[in-house]
């Protein structure tokens, strides 16, 4: 059977598509503040040709510096054959061998030119894994796959072309993350699902989920003396706070609000898809037959998925609790630090949002499928 072109909906879907790059456009003109000089600096590519002095000793590790001839592979310097410094240091540098991709800071003054070696270039290692990612995703997944990889790349834009250009401005942080779950769970869920009642339960389900998960972080925040100002970098966003419009106080929540986006989605849409499954195999069971399954299948995914979070926040924090650990710190210092406050009020926030987001979103599916059959 030939299916027929719907240039209706493709047509509006292009109306908003050219709506939504002219709202990107606009975000983003605007000028930055500088807030250092980098003028006659720039980070190239380069490859190491020569090792013209080496800095390992006798007992096979490298101390001082390390002094290369670089071929710059890109800018204006394209082709030329610099003297670069490769410093010995955990988070600049690299172990540098004839033939070794670089990264090298150019400082350019007339005609004087230095360098220095800031990291292996990892351009290609990262391109390399994007693809085997979405080849992966896009071969077991299949067409499935594939509007998985389009709804990521659209969170990815929404986040860095509308989100922090508008935080930038001057625009409250915890709204703009609001929003671009919003927009981000319905472009992600009408793609796998389709706009149907089973995607609108899905999506009612996320929002309030997400919504929960910000007022859970304000709340503890309040109650526990935690404000976006007790995060571990705060004298850097101090400095980027008092040169813009940022407001610092609000990064904090509205980070807890985007971390917990994936896994509040992930619940909202398994519920409906149960029920609406459930619903089309069984269409005479009751509202409350159907409530208490979608009920029972979250019951499920409550504690793989508040794992998952606790996890991931676990995971990101490792180096500090180790080192807290190695310290042997007493348990009300510990208890009552900033850091172990923060990472406690991530990780139930989220989890609490996920734990709600089962029955919002069961009551909504079961009401919409309902409805639809009445209709």
């Amino acid at each position: 059977m030939k299916r027929t072109i719907n240039w209706k909906r493709i047509g509006i879907a292009v109306i908003i598509g050219i709506l939504f790059l002219a709202i990107l456009v606009k975000c983003n003109q605007f000028e930055k503040t500088e807030l250092i000089s980098t003028k006659g600096q720039n980070y190239e590519k380069a490859v190491v040709t020569k090792i013209t002095r080496d800095n390992r000793a006798e007992d096979g590790k490298r101390y001082g510096t390390q002094e290369v001839k670089v071929k710059i592979k890109s800018g204006t310097l394209k082709g030329k054959v610099v003297t670069a410094v490769n410093p010995d240091g955990s988070l600049f540098g690299a172990e540098c061998k004839v033939g070794t991709k670089v990264i090298v800071i150019v400082n350019q003054s007339g005609k004087n030119v230095s360098a220095t070696v800031y990291s292996q270039d990892r351009t290609m290692a990262i391109y390399g894994f994007v693809l085997i990612f979405a080849a992966v995703v896009c071969a077991i997944g299949g067409k499935k796959g594939v509007q998985a990889i389009a709804s990521l790349v659209f969170a990815f834009v929404c986040i860095i072309y509308l989100m922090f250009p508008l935080i930038y401005q001057g625009y409250s942080a915890i709204w703009l993350a609001v929003i671009v779950s919003v927009l981000t769970t319905i472009i992600t869920l009408g793609l796998l699902g389709g706009f149907t009642s089973k995607t609108v339960s899905a999506i009612i389900g996320t929002t309030c989920g997400v919504a929960i998960a910000a007022i859970a972080a304000i709340l503890f925040g309040k109650a526990a003396g935690i404000t976006g100002y007790n995060v571990s970098d705060i004298e850097t966003l101090n400095f980027v706070g008092q040169n813009t419009q940022i407001k610092i106080g609000q990064l904090l929540f509205a980070g807890i609000i985007i971390s917990a986006l994936g896994a509040v989605m992930d619940v909202g849409m398994s519920i409906a898809s149960t029920i609406q499954e459930i619903h089309e195999t069984d269409p005479t069971l009751s509202k409350e037959r159907l409530f208490l399954s979608g009920i029972h299948v979250g019951r499920d995914m409550m504690g793989t998925m508040t794992n998952t979070l606790i996890f991931a926040y676990v995971g990101g924090s490792m180096t500090t609790l180790i080192t807290n650990y190695a310290y042997n710190l007493p348990y009300q210092q510990l208890a009552n630090s900033y850091v172990m406050g923060i990472e406690i009020m991530q990780g139930l926030s989220g989890s609490l949002g996920v734990v709600l987001t089962v029955p919002i979103t069961a009551f909504v599916a079961v009401f919409l499928v309902k409805r639809k059959q009445k209709d």
